[in-house]
């Protein structure tokens, strides 16, 4: 395995009964191929957006957080 797999490989413990090289190599093989499919199909979904918001988003410039309090800063 290389160092760079190795780095990323999740521990892998057999809490009953005694697993052959062969089944652990399946398990393996099995769970490494849903992982990469999983990651080629996956899709983050952009929030959407209401109009109101994007009519709304020139409307303001913001709060001036060190203007004192009561005194216009034009």
């Amino acid at each position: 395995m290389p160092d760079d797999a190795a780095a990323d490989a999740a521990p892998l413990r057999v809490r009953r009964g005694d697993a052959s090289p062969e089944e652990l190599a399946a398990v393996i093989a099995v769970v490494s191929e849903s992982a990469a499919r999983e990651q080629q199909t996956a899709v983050a979904h952009e929030p959407a957006v209401s109009a109101w918001r994007i009519s709304a988003r020139g409307v303001h410039s913001g709060l001036d957080r060190d203007a004192p309090w009561g005194r216009w800063t034009g």
